[in-house]
Order: C-alpha cells, then sequence, then structure tokens
C-alpha cells in the first residue's frame, strides 16, 4: 500500500541527510518540496531526479485532499522542507492529519532539526525544554511572553536575523535582562555561531553587529527559587 514519508532535509551542510532518506527519496514517485527550486539543488547534489509538485503554506489547505488522493491511487510521495524535518515551523501537519484522516500510513524518518543543536550547544538543561517556534509577529505576542515569563524549561525560539534584537529587547523587558539565553545561526554552514550570555548582553552584541542568517534563540527557564519568591511575595500582599 502507498503512503506518505516525511523526509527532513540537511538545514545547511548538504553533508547531513540519512541513507535511508536518500533511498526514500529515490523510490518514490513524486516529491513534495516547500520551494522545488531550492529542493532541485539538493536532490541534484544526491543525484536523484523525481517528479516534485510545490506544497507549502500558501497551497497547502488546498491542495491536502488530491495529495491524499493521489496515495490512496498508489503512489508513494514524500514531503520535504527546505531544511530540515517537515512539520516543524514547516508545511506538513495538515497533510499528516489529512492522510491519517484517510487511512494513510504517514511515515516520518528521523533527520536533521535546527532547535537541537542549539538546544545542545546552549548549555541550558535538555531534559525538560518547550518549543515556540516563531513567536506571533503582533497579534497575542505580548500575551504569549507573559505566559513564558514564569516558565521553567528551556525555551526553543525561531527567529528572523531582521527581528532578533526586538525580540531580545522584549525578552530582557518581561524575563529579566540577566535571564541566561543563546543565540545559534548559521548551524552546520562555514561561518556557524553560537553567542552565549545575559539577554542584556545579546542585546548589546547584536545591536552593534546585525546578525545574518537563520537564527535559533534558546533562553533559559525560570529559576525555581524565582517562582518561590513571587508566590512569597503575591501571599504577603
Amino acid at each position: 500500500m502507498a503512503r506518505l514519508y516525511l523526509v527532513p532535509t540537511p538545514i545547511g551542510n548538504m553533508d547531513d541527510i540519512t541513507l535511508r532518506a536518500v533511498k526514500v527519496l529515490s523510490s518514490v514517485d513524486v516529491i513534495l518540496a516547500e520551494d522545488t527550486r531550492t529542493s532541485q539543488v539538493l536532490l541534484k547534489h544526491l543525484g536523484i531526479e523525481k517528479k516534485m509538485w510545490s506544497h507549502h503554506k500558501f497551497n497547502e489547505h488546498a491542495a491536502v485532499e488530491a495529495v491524499a488522493q493521489t496515495i490512496v491511487d498508489g503512489q508513494n510521495i514524500a514531503l520535504i522542507s527546505d531544511a530540515g524535518t517537515p512539520g516543524i515551523s514547516d508545511p506538513g501537519f495538515l497533510l499528516v492529519r489529512t492522510c491519517i484522516e484517510h487511512g494513510i500510513d504517514v511515515e516520518t524518518l528521523p533527520g536533521a532539526t535546527a532547535f537541537v543543536p542549539a538546544l545542545i550547544d546552549s548549555g541550558f538543561p535538555c531534559d525538560r525544554f518547550c518549543f515556540e517556534g516563531f513567536l506571533p509577529p503582533k497579534k497575542g505576542r505580548s500575551k504569549r511572553l507573559q505566559q513564558l515569563a514564569t516558565e521553567e524549561r528551556t525555551m526553543i525560539f525561531y527567529e528572523s536575523p531582521y527581528r532578533l534584537v526586538k525580540t531580545l529587547e522584549q525578552f530582557a523587558e518581561l524575563f529579566g535582562g540577566d535571564r541566561p539565553a543563546s543565540v545559534s545561526r548559521e548551524l552546520t554552514k562555514k561561518f556557524e555561531e553560537t553567542v552565549r550570555g545575559s539577554l542584556a548582553e545579546l542585546t548589546r552584541r547584536f545591536s552593534e553587529r546585525e546578525p545574518k542568517g537563520e537564527i535559533v534563540l534558546i533562553v533559559a527557564g525560570k529559576p525555581r527559587r524565582e517562582r518561590t519568591d513571587d508566590r512569597s511575595n503575591h501571599e504577603t500582599e
């Protein structure tokens, strides 16, 4: 029976792809790509020639039923994003849900995901963490940040280099300028860099030198001691 495969692709270094991923991409009938031009570069590097269809956030709602029907009709399909694992801040969720509703087998391969190396490089506890991805740019952003101000787990965010400084400033205001954090950029690429420091220090650094490349921002959770102090103060008021 035909199925849907979710195949992680390299986040930078093209060698960061598994042998199994290459095998699946070589064997399926169709590859769904977030940007066919970007994915064509990778497929050419791997020596793979396959029929490709565009599948991105602007057409996924309209396309998922047709894709599911194509699989029901007997064609194996692989979904890839421009970089990393489909469904993690990239298209994938709607298609997976639709396939499950149609009784179609879904197989997700393990592989590259930007937040994992950034989390480990941060030096913060990674036994418990929360992944926030991209925060709302406007509506709901302030409320979400206020909710996260008391989060004890390590927090993971994706951010554009153009919005990084503003985000760091907001974090420093709500979480406290002394809250430890790290900024990882250009992961697995030639100019890969992880900068660690307090939110205030990172704000100053990136205000003086504009960052480039994709950003993963890791923020330490609120120390339990501070939460206890907050509750005690609230009870005495």
